[in-house]
């Protein structure tokens, strides 16, 4: 396995009162099974096309002309919002964390909102001639992503005259018609499709979050390498505890079910899984908060957020899970040299420690603190980050999510209480209301 499930310190007997009962635990595994059977039955029968990802190649290879392409560009900006730009920022984290990109890569950049003083900023500090535009939306009907592709046309033609506009826009959407579609058609620029049967939040393994991924210049076939050392074992099993994304929604139901925790806390002790975390929010809130049902994700982030949510993490209500990843990273980077401390004996704990050592202890404390206080809390420990991990992450989090849906008899795939305001928006800008 990419990383170490540890869950003793979920349970009362480890935590006390505000931890999971072994009984409430068993009753959850015994849901589990048909769960995990349920995805088998679905990667199988091909229904959930997303659990076939991890094996395909071909698509990869399709990719590669319009990579190299789009590669030649300084700039490459994608144009989306929720599953249309987070799976991609979390991925491309791993080499950009605001540094600029790898050697080689451009800069990307991600405009998941609609702010007009930050897209128009943006437009003002990219030379437009070597910077291409890549609109996702599934539909091909967010307001979003077409108010955004429409200004940037309109600019492109403004700097490049309308001949050259097909050259810097590559777009993705499913293979109907559709808005986007015929935007894309009019200006005459590429077309790559978006497969109708995986969900926006669940699209990270696709072109959705790849074609970013390998613009990077990340290795694609190992994030789904990665993705496969979690699924593959999961489709095999025959006892729920040996999958850890089973074992994650049983842990997480049960809570809610026995002890009423309706958060979920995921905090990483790695920079690089900080869009990780806003990927994780998105996909836990849409896909299980229905019928009254689902807990709140919270993405904080180690050692930031010690000193400024802690205090309520340890001292408010019992009501929260805490998911801790933790990377190993003991003896990284300079150390601290003894005569640098001047002689203050108080500071003698940090002499020969590296920014790695303080991290690594910041985190451990963390987490057992939690656990001394009686706050449920699971630890994912990671001894490095790099694309099969990632991949391993995203599909443990996939899992744990389809697998706690299951659980909670609710649609993990649908999101019908958010086309109420959708729908009130349009009548907005109508001048309906």
């Amino acid at each position: 396995m990419s990383y170490q499930h540890q869950i003793d310190s979920i349970f009362a007997d480890a935590i006390g009162a505000n931890g999971l009962s072994r009984r409430a635990y068993e009753r959850e595994l015994e849901q589990v099974l048909p769960a995990l059977q349920g995805v088998k039955r679905r990667q199988t029968d091909g229904s959930l096309p997303l659990l076939r990802l991890p094996a395909a190649r071909d698509d990869l290879a399709a990719l590669k002309p319009h990579v190299e392409r789009l590669r030649q560009f300084a700039h490459v900006v994608i144009l989306g919002t929720g599953g249309s730009s987070l799976g991609g920022q979390t991925l491309s984290a791993l080499t950009d964390i605001g540094f600029g990109p790898a050697v080689g890569a451009p800069k990307l950049w991600f405009m998941d909102n609609v702010d007009p003083a930050t897209f128009a900023e943006l437009l003002t500090r990219l030379d437009l001639a070597k910077t291409a535009f890549v609109p996702i939306s599934k539909s091909g009907g967010t307001a979003e992503t077409l108010t955004q592709l429409f200004i940037v046309l309109d600019a492109l033609e403004a700097k490049l005259g309308k001949g050259k506009i097909a050259d810097h826009v590559l777009t993705i959407t499913e293979p109907k018609d559709n808005a986007l579609r015929k935007i894309a058609q009019r200006i005459g620029g590429s077309i790559l499709d978006h497969d109708p049967g995986v969900g926006g939040r669940f699209s990270v393994l696709s072109l959705v979050g790849l074609l970013p991924a390998m613009i990077a210049g990340l290795d694609a076939v190992a994030i789904r390498e990665g993705a496969a050392s979690v699924l593959d074992p999961a489709l095999s099993a025959t006892d729920a505890t040996t999958s850890a994304p089973a074992v994650g929604a049983a842990l997480s139901v049960g809570l809610w079910r026995e002890r009423n925790v309706g958060t979920t806390v995921v905090m990483p002790y790695v920079d690089r899984l900080a869009y990780f975390g806003l990927w994780f929010r998105q996909l836990w809130a849409e896909s299980l908060g229905k019928n009254g049902k689902g807990t709140t994700p919270i993405r904080a982030m180690g050692t930031v957020d010690q000193h400024s949510q802690l205090q309520l993490y340890l001292d408010g209500p019992a009501d929260k899970l805490f998911t801790v990843i933790i990377r190993d990273t003991a003896g990284e980077g300079a150390k601290v040299r003894p005569d640098a401390l001047g002689g203050d004996a108080s500071l003698n704990y940090l002499a020969n420690h590296s920014l790695g050592d303080l991290l690594l202890a910041e985190a451990d404390a963390t987490a057992a603190t939690l656990a001394k206080n009686g706050r449920p809390t699971r630890v994912m420990r990671i001894a490095k980050l790099d694309e099969r991990v990632m991949g391993a992450l995203l599909m443990h989090f996939m899992l744990e999510t389809i697998i706690a849906a299951d659980l909670l008899q609710v649609d993990a795939f649908d999101q019908p209480a958010v086309e109420e305001g959708k729908v009130l928006t349009r009548e907005y800008l109508a001048g309906k209301r």
